[in-house]
């Protein structure tokens, strides 16, 4: 592979020459002749957003400055890949653990794209996954676990020998089986502190009076599992993003909780300082315990939601055939699909799954393949014809000559072509990622103007209404 690299000045990991652009090194296969690097020159050169190209024949690279805000190596590739050359890049998709929020995802391509030989990265919420395009003599896995772990997340380790995407699975399972515990019991917990706020005004007076410290206390007990046991995962999340210098939706549901339950613990064991004013002291359980049972019960949802982005996957991945019956040495042994190699004479019987693709060289048989078609009717095969693995065998048997195998199958290239359209991005989702990772800090600082506002010029208490 030609060598691929990022370029810029000295002030930027990230290869901008100036604010807003970047310089990228692609390599370029294909060009013959220097008419051909004047050819992948222009092309580049009319895209819009970038600002210059220069192709180099001799060391098969392009050397293109552009902004990417307008235009994206998916763009460069393409375009280079319509003039009859190809850029090539070597990717991975690695499974993430930890991310809440868009911020996060923002974050974490960050982390990455900061790294010296990575040309692209793109992180997808819903699916939990980083698709990274790099340069591998200069960055890999070991970096990228590296990049994760400094934005506050880890990668999901997978043992050799295991099923990542089952594991992914489980891993989905356990957190909406735990999201679930939780907000079935802070539910239990938030509903009572609702009647003792409101016991005077339904009449339960009447029949129980409680007084107003008791109902304080009463409150603050039911709470305190919820604001930290239920709701420890957000302080986990917010210190963890406090000590990489930055902030997450979980730093703002601490501190907006914290506020409350502290400011209401203060009014239930001191309320002369309350009262020495003349005013009486209020307290906003209620208030804690309801947002993070309803970010937890968001949450819940969303992690069930996640758990259907792997369906089509794990669907498309059920249809392949276990098991391929070929003949070696003149003996027929059933082996492994993944142990079928190029030019292996395969037998198939009615009623068997075709394990690859390849070409029917013996019998006669009719074949469904409405998995690949769509087509409900069996389609007649004979010699000379071609077969698609994974489709199903339905009259006759046959002996067909394996062509294509594992990665390169027809039902691979699918499943690979789903992945890769669940881990891109459409260009409004990275402007809301962008959003959201400043929406954090300025809620924060909105928040702390308010607050000062209130406290300094508001009517007394101004204490209570600037919290």
């Amino acid at each position: 592979m030609a060598e691929l690299k990022v370029v810029g000045d000295n002030s930027s990991a990230q290869g901008k020459e100036h604010t807003g652009d970047k310089k990228l090194a692609l390599p370029v296969s294909g060009m013959s002749c220097a008419s051909c690097s004047a050819t992948v020159q222009k092309g580049l050169s009319s895209l819009e957003g970038v600002k210059s190209a220069d192709v180099n024949f001799a060391s098969g690279r392009a050397t293109v400055t552009f902004n990417p805000e307008k235009v994206s190596v998916d763009d460069f590739k393409k375009t280079v890949s319509d003039l009859g050359y190809s850029v090539e890049l070597a990717s991975q998709t690695i499974p993430i653990k930890g991310m809440t929020c868009a911020a996060c995802v923002k974050r974490v391509e960050d982390s990455l794209s900061g790294l010296d030989g990575v040309i692209h990265a793109s992180v997808n919420f819903a699916t939990e996954r980083a698709s990274i395009e790099y340069m591998p003599e200069k960055v890999g896995l070991v970096e990228f676990r590296g990049a994760v772990k400094d934005a506050g997340y880890e990668v999901l380790e997978v043992e050799q020998g295991e099923d990542l995407m089952e594991k992914e699975d489980k891993a989905r399972k356990a957190q909406y089986e735990a999201l679930k515990r939780k907000f079935i019991t802070g539910a239990i917990l938030v509903l009572p502190i609702f009647l003792l706020v409101h016991w005077d005004k339904i009449g339960l007076s009447g029949l129980v009076d409680i007084p107003v410290q008791i109902n304080f206390i009463l409150q603050l007990l039911l709470v305190t599992p919820v604001q930290f046991w239920i709701g420890r995962m957000f302080y986990t999340g917010a210190v963890s993003a406090a000590r990489h210098g930055t902030t997450n939706m979980n730093t703002l549901i601490a501190v907006g909780t914290s506020a409350a339950y502290i400011y209401s613990l203060v009014a239930t064991f001191f309320p002369s300082l309350f009262e020495i004013q003349g005013y009486k002291a209020h307290v906003y359980y209620d208030t804690a315990g309801a947002i993070i049972i309803l970010i937890v019960l968001g949450r819940l949802l969303e992690a069930r939601a996640k758990s259907h982005t792997s369906e089509a996957i794990k669907k498309l991945m059920g249809m392949q055939a276990k098991t391929a019956r070929v003949v070696r040495d003149g003996v027929e042994v059933d082996i492994p699909v993944e142990e079928v190699v190029p030019g292996d004479l395969v037998i198939v019987r009615p009623g068997e799954k075709i394990p690859v693709d390849g070409t029917l060289v013996e019998g006669y048989s009719s074949v469904d393949e409405s998995m690949v078609t769509g087509e409900s009717m069996p389609v007649e095969k004979k010699a000379g014809d071609a077969v698609v693995g994974s489709t199903m065998n339905k009259t006759g048997s046959f002996t067909f000559k394996a062509e294509k195998v594992g990665r390169d199958t027809m039902l691979a290239n699918i499943i690979r072509m789903v992945q890769e359209a669940q881990g891109s991005k459409p260009p409004i989702a990275r402007l809301a990622d962008k959003i959201a990772s400043i929406f954090v800090p300025a809620v924060l600082v909105l928040a702390s103007i308010t607050f000062t506002v209130w406290l300094l010029l508001g009517p007394e208490p101004a204490l209570t209404y600037a919290v």
